[in-house]
């Protein structure tokens, strides 16, 4: 693990983890907790993750809150674990709580009609998979060959710049595509509401990999942790970097002490 920002403590912060009654730790997947692959249906977490994510629901202090990009109905089957956890889909417009209750905010009918028109404008010989979200669309080119991707990018912009201006919807950037999704809502909103509930006292922390995890790196930068998760370093807000799966295993074995030792 290296320390992005310098003036961070992390062992300070671990000993704080230690000692909490209640942590919030909030887990992107996709890149964080399973590898990226061309088949996303295949994108299972990495060796060990779900061992660790049991036995840190079992032991009672950590509230485990899952906040992915991915549809709510396309994590879940991923996931080997023994008790449902928490899932924020969509980037925060889904979300499911581990007794089954499930809330979706809903979207205005014209930008519904918007991402039903984009994907169709897509459909005719770009060469993407297309990921239809309950509040978003979503363009990969992960598996393109290098010399064809900014090509393939400039034609999905051509294509839905025009419809995200007249229903205000906004263009972000990932790492493999790019999403056309609502105003409103981010994993940085998700962050927000699970630490408001969590109260005053808990100890939190979010790990994730991508520039759409960056809302939630600012979210939590002042109350928590925020841990880039991925083999390059880049800009971000994050105060952490460590490299999956190695790293991030250490990460969820620290997460999981108790301070003071017994």
């Amino acid at each position: 693990m290296d320390l992005v920002d310098p003036a961070f403590n992390l062992a300070g912060f671990f000993e704080r983890v230690a000692a909490a009654e209640r942590r919030v730790l909030l887990l992107d997947y996709d890149g964080t907790l399973a590898p990226f692959t061309l088949d996303p249906a295949q994108a299972v977490p990495y060796p060990g993750v779900c061992a660790r994510l049991d036995a840190l629901m079992e032991a009672g202090h950590t509230r485990i809150a899952l906040v992915s990009g991915r549809a709510v109905a396309s994590v879940l089957p991923l996931l080997d674990l023994r008790r449902p956890p928490e899932v924020w889909g969509s980037h925060g417009w889904e979300r499911l709580l581990p007794d089954g209750r499930y809330r979706m905010q809903p979207l205005p009918p014209p930008e519904l009609e918007a991402l039903d028109a984009a994907g169709r404008a897509l459909e005719a010989g770009i060469p993407v998979r297309l990921e239809r979200k309950p509040a978003g669309l979503a363009a990969h080119w992960r598996g393109a060959p290098a010399a064809a991707i900014e090509g393939i990018r400039v034609r999905i912009v051509a294509a839905w710049e025009p419809l995200a201006r007249e229903a205000g919807l906004e263009l972000h950037p990932f790492d493999g595509g790019l999403e056309l999704r609502p105003q409103g809502l981010s994993k940085g909103d998700a962050v927000n509401t699970v630490l408001a509930e969590a109260g005053i006292g808990a100890v939190a922390a979010y790990l994730g990999d991508d520039l759409t995890d960056e809302d939630a790196f600012r979210a939590i930068r002042d109350v928590g942790l925020g841990v880039l998760v991925r083999q390059e370093l880049r800009p971000t807000a994050a105060s952490v970097w460590l490299r999956p799966p190695g790293e991030m295993l250490e990460f969820l074995d620290h997460w999981g002490k108790r301070w003071p030792a017994p």
